[in-house]
């Protein structure tokens, strides 16, 4: 199964703010969509910290992690980085030495790179063969397990028009952005059903499943 799980969007539908930089990745405002799982207890294990609070919340972040063997994201999620990549690149993620993936990652890009391998059993590696070679790879390393698709919108969106995503775990925050990255264009939800939808003080989290 592809899925979609912990995808924060806006009230007024947007994954990320405008003006992504090195300095903002999520854009302007755009950390704000993920204040919600930043407190969990889920989400500080995933980056080696302790304590963190319990609940839906933090039951959605360990269910995002639970039975996923592998992960695919576009170059924008990886970094800031464009064009072809320099023959000393050492840009290897927003993350640090330890990402909080722990298995293999594929990168979509239009440039070859070697595979990365990181701290905690995170492996990146670079897709230059479209968001189905990405797929396959993925699903060949996860080894029977789910693949997650983490985002940015538009590789959501390519993803979704191929009919290709089985599950969007949509988060839904308090906030409004006005502008960035609206994940839903005409269309393409179509052929998808809000199967659960929960909410904490926090966010709303709805289940979207392929009819």
């Amino acid at each position: 199964m592809l899925r979609v799980h912990n995808f924060s969007i806006s009230v007024d539908g947007f994954g990320a703010g405008p003006d992504q930089s090195l300095g903002d990745p999520l854009g302007t405002g755009g950390e704000r969509l993920h204040e919600w799982m930043f407190q969990t207890r889920g989400w500080k294990r995933m980056v080696g910290g302790d304590g963190g609070s319990e609940g839906l919340d933090n039951d959605m972040v360990v269910a995002g992690d639970t039975g996923i063997g592998a992960t695919i994201m576009g170059r924008n999620m990886f970094g800031p980085v464009r064009g072809p990549w320099a023959p000393d690149e050492t840009w290897d993620g927003w993350w640090g030495a330890d990402p909080p993936y722990h298995h293999p990652v594929f990168v979509l890009t239009r440039h070859a790179r070697p595979s990365v391998t990181m701290q905690g059993g995170t492996v990146f590696h670079f897709v230059t063969g479209g968001i189905e070679a990405a797929l396959e790879a993925a699903v060949d390393a996860a080894g029977g397990l789910d693949v997650r698709l983490g985002g940015g919108v538009s590789t959501i969106q390519q993803y979704m028009r191929a009919g290709l995503v089985d599950q969007l775990h949509l988060t839904i925050s308090p906030i409004v952005l006005g502008r960035g990255e609206r994940l839903f264009a005409d269309g393409l939800a179509d052929g998808y059903t809000c199967t659960r939808m929960v909410a904490s003080d926090a966010a709303t989290h709805v289940i979207l499943s392929r009819a």
